[in-house]
């Protein structure tokens, strides 16, 4: 609730003219059973008929409007409601993008998806109401109430009595409903995680043909999900046949006394028709608040789904250089006995107590000067892409030291720390936008420099053939491009900005073995002034590094020249002849 009032706090004025219009709304809405009750009870039994005619257009004067009213308050409803969840998404997208690597993991994919999606449209429903049905329904009850009162307070009595039962109903169940939502909206992290899964992977679904095994697996969750929802509906439906039983009931008994009443002369016949239109109208009004019940109980439950990520503190400070650790040598890029295991560090152990987590990397030492290169290699799983990510700072090494420029890599900002960085991961991302935008990425390079890397990363040939050239329109993950030419463009992006540490992450696997030495015999020449890092599993990517460390299961298998290897390394020597051929 808390992030749903802050939200609406930006647009105070706004909110506030809203929920005022709708107020006069409400009231001339009020006015109408009045009116046509002193049309009934002491203008048509005069036989006046400019009397009648000028209160018969008042009336409508009324209705218009209410009706107007209504119009600009929903309006000006739905348009500030749409920016708060505008505000709220872009608040969210921020504090996603900067969430550590084990926060991010924390939370899960699915789950961001679904607050960033879903849950900001369950708050946008609640801001929306909040600013309409929020002042009409309690509106309708209270001035109903108020105006039977003031009309006949014996009939309205009938009524009176029943209130607190129906606002003691909405309010338990409104409290049994909000954990409920919170379940719904977990099992629709669960759906998204499968539906995500499945498109992502439909190439191994289809290769495989396991279209059914993954229909069932998305019925299954989709079902817990839709069993979740009928619940929690079913639960939250209850004060709505309740209120109208009472209410009809109330009614009942109006139109029984009010007629003897008639009968008798204490009462006149108008005042029974404007009592069944203000009863429909509180009716309208009480059934108004079970909807904003049943709104707010999802909304909250979104809401505080959404405001735990937006209240995490951030998991990677820059730390004061007083506590810093201080490399035991030199080098520009240097791992001192690191060790690391997924799932610990930034609050991201929730979950995992008890359990005995492997280590990703264990005991990882070399250093690498400007201007020297350093090869990864190692089969899929080893901790190859887990060494970039700690240099990066992406997560934070649990033991040893990672240091970048002799300085501990949690002393910098991020800002500052990545930007000595040009990186091409293993499996990037082409945007849906044009080659010069992928290239670029909105740092504002020049067109000498676009073109250099272009070329430097062995993708001008088939940019060139292109009729757009640099100007045409990659879709989505680039899908009508090919893999080796999706990666060339992805290493013109990290080429572009003349960074100080390359890290090609498997970048050349789409390669043929011409082009990939052309590529690194290009970023050789341009860029010696680099400390470049290539993680790979050819060993001809590799091997005319200045050092070469070999991974295996997170530890070193090997570390040095291409031919001390040879000579010293059994894993990286029968890589090397499965690869290259027999050793001569």
């Amino acid at each position: 609730m808390k992030l749903i009032a802050r939200s609406m706090g930006r647009y105070g004025r706004a909110v506030a003219l809203c929920m005022f219009i709708k107020l006069l709304a409400t009231l001339s809405e009020l006015m109408l059973p009045y009116i046509l009750e002193h049309i009934i009870d002491g203008v048509a039994p005069r036989g006046d008929l400019p009397l009648a005619v000028f209160w018969g257009l008042l009336m409508f004067a009324a209705a218009l409007l209410c009706r107007q009213l209504n119009v600009a308050a929903n309006r000006s409803g739905v348009r500030n409601a749409h920016n708060v969840s505008y505000d709220i998404r872009q608040e969210l997208f921020q504090k996603t993008a900067n969430l550590s690597g084990a926060q991010f993991d924390s939370f899960g994919l699915p789950s961001l998806i679904s607050r960033m999606t879903s849950d900001s449209y369950n708050v946008q429903s609640a801001v929306q109401q909040l600013q309409t049905l929020c002042v009409r329904a309690p509106m309708l009850l209270i001035g109903g109430v108020a105006v039977t009162l003031a009309m006949d307070a014996s009939l309205a009595l009938v009524l009176v009595a029943m209130l607190p039962v129906l606002v003691l109903v909405v309010l338990a169940v409104s409290a049994r409903g909000l954990p409920m939502y919170r379940r719904v909206q977990q099992r629709l992290d669960e759906v998204v995680r499968v539906m995500r899964e499945n498109i992502t992977g439909i190439r191994v679904v289809k290769a495989l043909s396991k279209a059914q095994y993954e229909k069932r697996r998305f019925q299954q969750a989709n079902d817990a999900m839709a069993d979740s929802d009928i619940a929690a509906g079913t639960v939250m439906a209850i004060p709505s046949p309740f209120m109208q039983l009472c209410l009809n009931g109330g009614l009942t008994l109006v139109v029984l006394i009010g007629a003897r009443r008639v009968n008798a002369g204490t009462l006149e016949p108008g005042v029974i028709l404007a009592f069944l239109t203000y009863f429909n109208m509180i009716a309208m009004g009480v059934m108004g608040l079970s909807r904003i019940f049943m709104t707010m109980s999802r909304a909250m439950a979104s809401a505080d789904r959404i405001d735990q990520v937006l209240q995490t503190q951030p998991g990677q400070r820059a730390l004061p250089l007083s506590q810093a650790k201080v490399p035991a040598g030199g080098g520009f890029l240097r791992f001192e006995h690191v060790g690391f295991s997924y799932g610990e560090g930034d609050g991201s152990a929730a979950g995992f107590a008890g359990e005995e987590r492997e280590k990703a990397l264990c005991d990882i030492s070399f250093s690498l000067e400007r201007g020297e290169s350093l090869g990864i290699i190692g089969p899929t799983g080893c901790g190859k892409s887990t060494v970039v990510s700690l240099l990066m700072r992406f997560y934070d090494a649990q033991e040893g030291g990672v240091f970048v420029d002799g300085r501990d890599v949690r002393t910098y900002e991020k800002d500052e720390l990545r930007r000595k960085f040009g990186v091409c991961f293993q499996n990037d991302m082409v945007f849906q936008d044009t080659l010069r935008a992928n290239v670029d990425f909105g740092r504002g390079l020049g067109e000498a420099a676009l073109r250099a890397a272009v070329e430097d990363a062995q993708a001008a040939e088939y940019i060139d053939a292109l009729d757009a050239g640099l100007d045409h329109r990659a879709d989505i993950k680039g899908a009508n491009l090919s893999g080796g030419q999706k990666q060339r463009l992805l290493v013109a992006r990290a080429l572009a900005g003349k960074p100080e540490i390359l890290i090609l992450d498997d970048s050349s696997s789409a390669l043929d073995y011409k082009t990939d030495a052309a590529m690194r015999k290009a970023v050789a020449r341009g860029y010696g002034d680099c400390a470049l890092i290539m993680v790979a599993q050819r060993v001809s990517s590799v091997m005319g590094m200045t050092r070469i460390l070999v991974m295996d299961n997170g530890r070193c298998a090997g570390y040095g020249t291409h031919q001390e290897l040879l000579n010293t390394c059994p894993a990286y020597r029968e890589t090397y002849r499965l690869q290259m051929g027999e050793m001569t």
